[in-house]
């Protein structure tokens, strides 16, 4: 049925939203380290774009420290010029077999700035749920006035995507909050 498909597809792709809105989180520098601060980097392997979670362990022994172990310590260099010229405001530190990176504290003021990007980011987020939202709405709309659903299913159909809507955008909100607090810890 056109109503069931409508839901199912809508809900999907707020989902998609959903996870999309926390791998930017990620890239936003905060205080203590992250994996995905790094992970998805592209390094130059032998001239392919590689993402540097294929080519190196990642990991984090202190709250405030990454350490990136190539699997192929020629990649070492390439690796260390990737980060550099991510402008993420760390500096990597080659001892020829690891690469470590101390992510220093943040002042109150960048605290700030980063807290802006990230509701930036989590309005975005809001945006496109309520953009799949209106999307759906007019595929119903457009199923009604060919006559394949009833009013009374318009209706049903609206008051299940406000609800779908308010489900996603909470849930935006919720991690928005805790990131921020993430964020202004220090």
């Amino acid at each position: 049925m056109i109503i069931n498909e409508t839901l199912r597809t809508t809900e999907s792709k707020m989902k998609k939203i959903i996870e999309s809105t926390r791998r930017e989180f990620m890239g936003v520098r905060t205080s203590r380290a992250s994996v995905g601060l790094v992970d998805n980097l592209k390094v130059d392997y032998f001239g392919v774009p590689t993402s540097l979670k294929q080519l190196a362990a990642i990991a984090i022994p202190q709250p405030r420290l990454i350490v990136i172990q190539p699997w192929d310590k020629s990649v070492i260099g390439a690796i260390e010029k990737s980060i550099l010229q991510a402008n993420l405001g760390i500096t990597p530190v080659n001892d020829g077999k690891v690469i470590r990176i101390t992510i220093p504290s943040l002042t109150e003021e960048r605290r700030e700035e980063l807290v802006k990007v990230l509701r930036k980011i989590a309005e975005d987020g809001k945006v496109a749920i309520r953009i799949i939202r209106r999307d759906a709405l007019e595929s119903v709309r457009e199923g009604e006035k060919k006559g394949s659903i009833t009013e009374d299913e318009r209706f049903k159909v609206q008051d299940k995507l406000q609800r779908f809507t308010d489900q996603y955008v909470n849930e935006v909100d919720r991690i928005l909050l805790e990131k921020e607090k993430e964020t202004r810890e220090v």
